[in-house]
């Protein structure tokens, strides 16, 4: 039977950046204060799954299965996530510059995480992931609410919305930063996003939405298509443009508030990433959504393991274990450079 082409390519590429992200998880696995070969490390995967069972040293099951696999699996998944809404959110404003938290989703998720942190005795929550998911989804509500109009939503005052809101929800986060006191260095840690302290749990928390939310937003690829070609031709063509929105940007907010939610702010995948993989596969939702999202795995698990890895002596004060560089810096580290770069050889253009 013949494959046809669309479907070719999505295989094509999906198992490409599948073995790519597994060649990244083994080596970031491999890395570490203690440096455990590749096939150490592949049988100590494989012992997980409770269907074989490798003679693996301890020692070195215990420190690839617990303490260095939560982070880098965290690390795939919010990826994952980022890179998923953050090409969502390029078709949906039809513009390479926007990313996940143009609407104030992270922002609301930095001011529900801060609070929580800042707080702690004020709110019932043991961690900062329901805050933080809560604040995330509850701004993107309230950015709708505020542009929509007689039943439609114009793209530019959701997004002069958003930058209000994200303006305003700036000030509330600082004005808890003052007040924060002995809280102050973890509130900061968490907003420049870091995998620090990641749990199997973290991972079962924001797993399941991010594929669900993906796999659901990719059903709508053929839509999202379509409104690259503005919104007055979507609607001949028989989209229904408002209610399309409406479930892509809600997705897209509910894919990147359980990313945020566990990581904090990371910027630039859903950014870079995107755009990047447009340029190798072209526009076509249906092959850029499951690209992107791979490759963001990938992309987080790699810059990851360059924080992790970081060897500078802990300043005084701090215990072992504090993590140094935060994921996001080395994001923005790399990211920011790599898109400037594209814009001086003119490769970023309006979609």
């Amino acid at each position: 039977m013949r494959i046809p082409r669309v479907s070719g390519r999505i295989l094509t590429w999906s198992l490409a950046l599948a073995v790519l992200l597994a060649g990244t998880v083994i080596g970031s696995a491999m890395l570490g204060p203690v440096r455990i070969d590749p096939l150490t490390v592949s049988k100590a995967v494989l012992n997980l799954t409770g269907i074989v069972a490798y003679d693996v040293p301890s020692a070195h099951q215990t420190i690839v299965t617990d303490v260095r696999l939560p982070r880098i699996a965290l690390g795939a998944v919010v990826g994952f996530s980022l890179a998923a809404a953050g090409t969502v959110m390029q078709g949906f404003f039809r513009n390479p510059l926007a990313d996940p938290s143009i609407i104030g989703v992270s922002t609301g998720a930095a001011a529900g995480a801060v609070a929580a942190i800042a707080f702690p005795a004020l709110l019932p929550f043991s961690s900062v992931h329901v805050p933080a998911f809560v604040g995330a989804i509850g701004t993107a509500l309230f950015v709708y609410a505020v542009a929509t109009e007689g039943g439609r939503t114009p793209v530019a005052t959701l997004l002069l919305a958003g930058v209000a809101v994200q303006a305003f929800l700036g000030a509330v986060i600082s004005y808890m930063l003052v007040l924060s006191g002995e809280n102050l260095r973890e509130a900061v840690v968490w907003m420049m996003g870091h995998l620090h302290r990641s749990s199997w749990d973290d991972v079962t928390f924001a797993l399941p939405v991010a594929v669900v939310g993906t796999v659901v937003l990719g059903a709508y690829a053929r839509e999202m298509n379509v409104l690259l070609l503005g919104e007055e031709d979507a609607h001949h063509l028989g989209v229904d443009v408002e209610r399309t929105k409406l479930l892509l940007l809600a997705l897209a907010s509910i894919v990147t508030a359980a990313g945020v939610a566990v990581a904090g702010v990371i910027g630039f995948v859903g950014l870079i990433v995107p755009h990047i993989m447009r340029l190798i596969v072209g526009p076509d939702h249906r092959i850029l959504l499951p690209t992107s999202a791979l490759a963001g795995a990938s992309f987080l698990v790699a810059t990851d393991t360059i924080a992790r890895l970081d060897t500078l002596p802990l300043p005084l004060g701090l215990e072992v274990g504090t993590p140094i560089v935060p994921v996001g810096i080395v994001t923005a580290a790399l990211g920011a450079p790599f898109f400037l770069y594209l814009l001086t050889k003119r490769e970023v253009h309006a979609l």
